[in-house]
Parts: C-alpha cells; structure tokens; sequence
C-alpha cells in the first residue's frame, strides 16, 4: 500500500468546499447532547451519498460507519457531534440559528472534519489492508457522555478496533499547526449533586425552620477547604460549583436546594479520594444544620491518557505531510473529555488541531459565546487524519 502525501493532499483540497458546507449547516443547526437527531440523519444521508456503510448500532442519536476490507488490523476515527447551551454572539452569515444553542467548542469542526475523513478514506477502501471504524458520537458535552453509550452497544466489537484517534480544535494554537502529549492530558471529571432536605417556614421564625439555603452556603465554602487543606498541593485538584437551585420567594425559608457540583484532577490518588472527601464533609455539614443530605455522583471520566505509539504515528504523519517545526505539546488542562473512556479499551491520542486566527478574531477559548474558529484548520486535520490511518496500516 502505498498513497502519496501529494494524493492525500490534493483529495483533501478538492474535498474542503464541501466540508466548509457541512460545517456551516451544523453550525448553523446545533444540537444538545443526546437531541442530535437532524445531525445524524445529516451525517447519516452524506454516509449514504457516497456509499459508506453504516455500522447498526442500537443508540438513538449518534453513528458510527466501517470502511476498508476485512484484515488483522482496524484503526478508528471519532468525532463528537453535540452542542452547548449558550446563546451564540458572533455576527456571521452563518450564526446559529436555534435560540439558546451554539457549537461554542468546535465540534461542528470536528464532524467536518472527520466526515471528509471518510469520504476520502473511502476513496482510497481499495488500498486498504484492514478497515476503518468512523465514530460520529453524542453527548460529549453532557455527563456520564456518549462515549460509555456507544461502547456498550458494542462500537468496539465485530471486528474488534486496535488504535483509535481523535481531535479537538485550539484557539490557543495557530492554524497550521497541532499539539500532541504523551500520558495524561485531560483531567478526570466527578460530576455531583448535593441534595438538601430542611423544613420549610416564615423568614420571621427561622428558629422553627432547617433552613437549607443557610446549609448550602455553608456547603460551598467548606467543600472548597478539601482542595486547599487536604489535597497535595502538588496534585492539584479543582472543585466548582456551576449552579444552585433552591427556594420560592423571599420571606419563606427554604425546606430544599440543591448544589450542582464538579471536581477535576489529573492524579489518580485524588480521584480515588474526591468521592469520600466531599461526601464526608457534606455530611457532617448537613447534620450540623439538622438538615438531610443525598449526593448524587453523576459522571466520573477517567484521566485522558495519550498513548505514546498513538501520537508517534501522528507526529510522524503531520511531519511528512508539513514539514518540520509545526508540532507543539499540549498542556495539561483541567478539563474533561470523554475520549478518554476510549482510550481505557484500546490504544490511542486525542491531538489538538491548531485554529487561531486573529484576524478573524479566532482567539477566544471554547464555551464562549463569540468562541470563533479558522475553518482552514479543517483542510490539515482532515489530511492528518486520513495519514495517521494509512500510517497504522503501515506499521
């Protein structure tokens, strides 16, 4: 098997009108986690135009699609499909148009992306030695993630997949350029709610209450002294509380709330610990207000561990591709990925694709309401994809 960098290239260059389309649509018509209804049937019918077969698999939204001929090896591509609730503030032709719904983390970028990593695999399914597995999946955004879904309706069996790669883009990076790193990379996510039962009243007679919105303020400092009293401060840990629900008007005391709740590390000591910790201290909190407490552990991604050989095949596709000096390490981030429940079955890297453009004002960083990406970054991740994988194969 042998496939130019110049065919690649030059498949890729012909293929990216269409992908800059099909990027605008899906940003045009986000969709939230696990609502990805018109993105599939979307993915679905550009599948079928050209003769992709579509992989069954028993999940409503989401799809994955297989390509190449029946060998010892299958690699895998996988793209999330999902969008955010946040009101998009960009002034573009093509700005979102459901209200209160934006692709404000690039996956819109990532379909196309992997989309024309399939088209054009496709084209090449002759010179094939094993098969492709292209993973379009939901939910990414909206915990315990689609990932665990897709798994469990068997993604991964029939024929079995051996290495899996993934993008994401960075408005950190330039266009032109993408980052790798060996090991943890993103941080593992425990995502919590922290229920609290009082006894309801008059604001006047708080005496005859259990006033739960006291329990929680309360709650919020105290969960916050885990990280800075009984954390290594060499294995950082971050706890945030995002939202709090609880109360019906001002002069009555609330009898419920409710702490909407994340933690993120990237050492597995911590992880390990997190759970008890907050649950201990909740406890003991609620009990101090005579107050109930039930928490709800609703989400816990593992660290996204990079493998090593993964990304060897990467920077060496990108380098034959572009030329020296356009690889950079990623930083550890604190963020959460559910890649990396992939990554716990087989071998596989999660790159960063570079999409700054200052003058586009592609320079903020994602879950922005003006977060704006360089679609050029589409044309080298596309052709990085489609050389990782014949790369594989080679290896």
């Amino acid at each position: 098997m042998t496939i130019s960098n110049d065919k690649i290239l030059k498949l890729a260059k012909k293929l990216y009108p269409a992908q800059i389309k099909w990027r605008r649509h899906f940003h045009q018509y986000p969709e939230l986690s696990n609502f990805e209804f018109k993105t599939t049937a979307f993915i679905k019918k550009e599948l079928k135009k050209h003769r992709i077969r579509i992989i069954p698999l028993r999940i409503p939204t989401g799809l994955a699609a297989i390509i190449g001929n029946k060998g010892k090896t299958t690699a895998a591509v996988r793209t999330d499909i999902d969008a955010l609730p946040i009101t998009e503030q960009n002034k573009i032709p093509f700005r979102s148009k459901i209200d209160g719904v934006m692709h404000a983390c690039g996956h819109d970028m990532h379909i196309a992306t992997v989309l024309g990593t399939a088209v054009i695999l496709n084209r090449l399914r002759k010179d094939l030695p094993g098969q492709v597995k292209i993973i379009f999946q939901p939910a990414e955004e909206n915990p315990p993630g689609g990932a665990i879904q897709m798994l469990k309706a068997g993604l991964f069996r029939k024929p079995k997949v051996d290495m899996i790669f993934g993008l994401h883009v960075d408005t950190t990076l330039p266009t032109g350029k993408i980052s790798l790193r060996d090991g943890p990379t993103m941080a593992s996510v425990i995502d919590f709610d922290i229920h609290i039962k009082g006894k309801s009243g008059h604001a006047a007679r708080p005496h005859e209450t259990v006033d739960a919105i006291a329990a929680v303020s309360e709650l919020v400092g105290s969960i916050q002294k885990i990280v800075s009293r009984e954390i290594d401060p060499m294995k950082p840990v971050v706890i945030t509380f995002g939202k709090i629900s609880g109360g019906t008007a001002r002069n009555v005391i609330a009898d419920r709330a409710v702490l909407h709740g994340t933690a993120r590390t990237l050492s597995p000591d911590n992880i390990r610990k997190l759970p008890a910790l907050i649950k201990r201290t909740a406890n003991g909190i609620c009990r101090a207000h005579a107050a109930a407490c039930k928490i709800d552990f609703i989400a816990d991604y593992p660290v996204l561990d990079n493998y090593p050989s993964a990304n060897k095949i990467l920077a060496e596709s990108y380098t034959e591709l572009f030329g020296k000096n356009k690889i950079e390490e990623t930083g550890q981030v604190m963020g959460g990925e559910d890649f990396a429940y992939y990554l716990r079955q087989v071998p596989g890297a999660m790159f960063r694709l570079g999409a700054r453009n200052r003058k586009i004002g592609a320079v903020n960083p994602w879950h922005y309401p003006n977060f704006m990406v360089d679609e050029e970054s589409i044309f080298y991740g596309t052709s990085l994809l489609v050389k990782a994988v014949l790369k594989f194969f080679g290896k």
